[in-house]
């Protein structure tokens, strides 16, 4: 898969520096990975869901490091793209106020 500006994912493990390893472990994974469903997504992390957000589009939410973030990401599978869209702590994600914006 192919992110979209995968400096992203490095400025949030700078600022999370807890989930860095956990950071790197997914986009290991994910680079990798050519999913075309979220049942082959759900092979390599079994935890990741969908959620529809105030758009009324889907993004996978995934869970880091040992659940205490959450990394959410639009996944267009049939251009091999992930869009990193936020990174959250847990307590933050259950505002649940971070689907208003995307």
């Amino acid at each position: 898969m192919r992110f979209i500006k995968p400096s992203t994912l490095v400025k949030w493990a700078k600022a999370h520096s807890a989930a860095a390893p956990a950071l790197l472990h997914w986009s290991e994974v994910a680079r990798k990975a050519k999913w075309k469903t979220l049942a082959e997504v759900r092979r390599d992390f079994p935890q990741a869901d969908l959620v529809k957000v105030e758009s009324k589009k889907p993004v996978i939410v995934f869970n880091i490091a040992g659940n205490k973030f959450r990394l959410i990401c639009a996944i267009h599978f049939n251009a091999g793209r992930v869009y990193l869209l936020d990174f959250l702590t847990h307590a933050d994600y259950s505002k649940d106020t971070w689907k208003d914006h995307l």
